[in-house]
């Protein structure tokens, strides 16, 4: 998944980082955990809504 104004690999990196402090199974299935074990980067494999999760940003809008 392509997000505009980050470069994939430093965002693979703060991802992975900041899942050092959670539970990793909340955001991969075990299928996901595999890939993830074989090599497959993290902004491949989570959703756009588990990134924004991580990253600490709101997806609510307020009316």
């Amino acid at each position: 998944m392509v997000i505009p104004g980050y470069d994939p690999d430093d965002l693979d990196e703060r991802l992975e980082e900041l899942l050092l402090d959670r539970d990793r199974d909340e955001y991969l299935t075990a299928e996901e955990r595999q890939r993830y074990d074989e090599g497959e980067s993290l902004v491949d494999l989570l959703s756009a809504d588990d990134i924004r999760d991580l990253l600490g940003e709101d997806t609510a809008t307020d009316d």
